[in-house]
């Protein structure tokens, strides 16, 4: 159900997709030919009735990216056979999160909600970050620094497609997923993607581009509606962005070519899977019109939770317990009522 208000309900995109952007895309995944070669290692863990995997995998031009995967312990000592692993019984949904801007996969005890619910979480670096929200990062970044730039990664290759950061993060983003396919315990019929903010355009890009997502929980996306670099806020991380058109007017046109290729609304169109959108009206770094703007074209079904009284990122335990709801639906599981239903404060709209 659409609960926008009446404004946001009305916005549509300020971009349109370049002619060139499913040639680009189907050529950048065509190259990536080198092996997934998902390692998962066993690792020592408080956690109790959970299996935590240490796992790495070679992800755009080969580079390694480091993640956790936990897993119900039941499910990970299957020992199903082999018509029951090929239709998925015996396995356990699966949540590929990704990340926000600055955050690394920190600890397991970091990630909590999905394993606490029954289902298995992948929790995925995005190449060369971390530390934000204590969270340490695990996986570097090969590709060099390629000037001009602003410090940061948003503007980091900006003036060519194929040298852009975000074309290898949306790559790792594929093949994250490809990852959590690979792992035995993980039902290959029920694999969604999650993310807030630099996670929810990292989640929007993965189920536009591989088949295989069964829904996605998109939550307030950076990088939408992107066209008119006049109108980016002045925060973090888009100002790398405004700094970039500072210095660096006469590239500004080239600039937001490439953006357009990277552009979460652009994205969204080509995602088919059930998605869950959040926005939060206060939000002063990813604007509810750029959202909104990515919600409205998302191709697939969908529904959004609308927070009159939040900002960017912050925490919301009602929104979790959203998208545990939803998934439940979307993957077919039993759920209390508490869980499928769950108080909501005043003021928020259910989908």
């Amino acid at each position: 159900m659409n609960e926008l208000p009446a404004d946001l309900a009305a916005h549509r995109a300020g971009h349109r997709t370049p002619s060139g952007f499913d040639a680009f895309w189907r050529r950048t995944l065509d190259a990536q030919a080198h092996p997934l070669d998902a390692v998962f290692t066993e690792t020592p863990s408080a956690l109790a009735g959970r299996t935590v995997y240490d796992v790495s995998f070679a992800g755009a031009r080969g580079h390694r990216v480091a993640a956790w995967l936990i897993v119900p312990r039941s499910t990970a000592d299957t020992t199903a056979g082999a018509a029951d692993t090929a239709a998925g019984r015996g396995r356990t949904p699966c949540v590929v999160q990704f990340l926000g801007y600055g955050e690394g996969r920190g600890a397991p005890l970091d990630w909590l909600l999905w394993p606490a619910v029954g289902m298995a979480v992948l929790v995925v670096d995005t190449r060369g970050q971390g530390g934000a929200n204590l969270r340490p990062g695990s996986t570097p970044d090969p590709v060099g620094l390629v000037p001009p730039q602003v410090p940061g990664f948003v503007t980091r290759g900006l003036l060519d497609p194929d040298a852009y950061y975000y074309r290898d993060a949306y790559v790792d983003a594929v093949r994250a997923v490809e990852t959590a396919l690979a792992h035995e315990a993980v039902d290959p019929r029920r694999v969604a993607v999650s993310g807030c903010s630099q996670g929810g355009l990292l989640a929007l890009a993965a189920a536009a581009l591989h088949d295989s997502v069964a829904a996605a929980l998109v939550e307030s996306p950076f990088l939408c509606d992107v066209a008119d670099a006049t109108r980016f806020p002045d925060r973090q991380p888009y100002r790398e962005l405004l700094r970039f058109c500072q210095f660096h007017p006469h590239h500004t046109a080239r600039a937001l070519e490439t953006l357009a290729l990277f552009d979460g609304v652009a994205m969204a169109g080509r995602a088919a899977c059930p998605a869950l959108f959040s926005l939060a009206l206060r939000d002063q770094v990813c604007s509810p019109a750029s959202v909104a703007a990515a919600y409205h074209g998302y191709a697939g079904p969908k529904r959004i939770q609308v927070w009159p009284y939040a900002g960017h990122a912050e925490p919301n335990g009602y929104q979790r317990q959203a998208e545990v709801a939803f998934l439940h639906e979307v993957f077919g599981i039993a759920a209390d009522a508490d869980t499928a239903a769950g108080p909501v404060p005043a003021g928020a709209r259910r989908p």
